[in-house]
């Protein structure tokens, strides 16, 4: 039997969505403690996905792109990620299939080439570097004369892009926000790439400006006032000042307020409503955590975690029976 233990991840912003100079995409991201999602798997003559999870779906489509001929695998969801929230889980649910399999039946297949297979990574090539490697990272998106559109990655079939900066992220708390609902997916989002996109040129060199001069360098420094500014500057340009638009009033009123109330930085990740903040200690955490749980409550409902940065991995453990 293999068990794969995944990283859910934040998608901190996108970063060229004009595509002037040739290439398209680009991103940043955090990958995360926790929540995550946790699978197990065995050789079977047919493919079955066991536990009540939306991502069953996507985990029974992975399997198809990859089995061989005639071959068959069992599925256990024993953890699971809520699906279109801003975490990321359609790509740790393919790749924890994807990498049960290759285990399993020998293929010998590397992270990126299973990425490519089950088709991920087409747009942000965060998912797939936080299930490699984990930490906070860079992406440098894809030739657009190779993509041929500003399209999210469910509607993208180009390899995952190259890594150009993958560093371990400080012992900083965040808080995470789950709102209940989902984010914008599947035609709603290629309608929202073919609507705003392409971004102006000058507000994605200010989103490169601020992440070269201003973010990596507060990471590099362990520089939180810095790097939460950074966060905070993200949100008002882009693709991103796009995305933080489509949110619901109770999602704004949350970021704000972790904003006005001790966070750094605070943030939606990807097309949310996952909402976050990067706070300093642990007591401010605490107490960021308890009031926006209050918020929620009141509104949406869901969850509020505080976690922090996972710099390694997935774990897999086992091998074939």
């Amino acid at each position: 039997m293999i068990r794969v233990a995944s990283p859910s991840r934040l998608h901190l912003t996108l970063i060229d969505l004009n595509a002037e100079l040739g290439r398209v995409d680009g991103g940043a991201g955090i990958t995360l403690e926790s929540p995550g999602l946790e699978i197990s798997a065995t050789e079977a003559d047919t493919i079955e996905v066991i536990g009540n999870s939306l991502l069953a779906g996507r985990m029974q489509k992975a399997a198809q792109a990859l089995l061989p001929a005639g071959k068959g695998i069992k599925l256990q969801i024993k953890d699971s990620l809520p699906d279109h929230v801003g975490l990321g889980s359609g790509t740790q649910a393919a790749l924890s299939t994807a990498v049960a399999i290759d285990r399993i039946y020998g293929l010998g297949k590397s992270v990126r080439e299973l990425a490519v297979a089950v088709g991920r990574g087409g747009t942000s090539g965060i998912g797939v570097a936080a299930f490699e490697n984990g930490g906070f990272i860079l992406d440098g998106g894809h030739k657009f004369k190779d993509k041929g559109a500003f399209s999210p990655s469910s509607a993208s079939r180009v390899p995952p892009g190259p890594v150009l900066f993958r560093r371990d992220f400080p012992d900083w708390p965040i808080v995470l926000v789950i709102p209940n609902g989902q984010g914008a997916h599947d035609t709603e989002e290629v309608d929202l790439f073919k609507k705003f996109c392409p971004i102006p040129l000058a507000e994605v060199q200010e989103v490169c400006h601020v992440i070269l001069m201003q973010m990596l360098p507060a990471l590099v420094e362990e520089d939180l006032e810095s790097f939460g500014k950074a966060i905070n500057h993200l949100q008002t340009v882009g693709f991103k000042r796009r995305e933080v638009e489509l949110q619901s009033k109770p999602v704004l009123d949350i970021k704000n307020y972790m904003h006005d109330n001790g966070a750094s930085g605070s943030g939606v990740s990807s097309f949310g409503p996952v909402v976050y903040g990067i706070v300093g200690n642990v007591a401010e955490g605490k107490k960021l955590q308890q009031e926006t749980q209050r918020m929620l409550d009141e509104s949406l409902g869901g969850r509020v975690l505080l976690t922090k940065a996972r710099n390694r991995g997935a774990d897999i453990y086992g091998g074939p029976d």
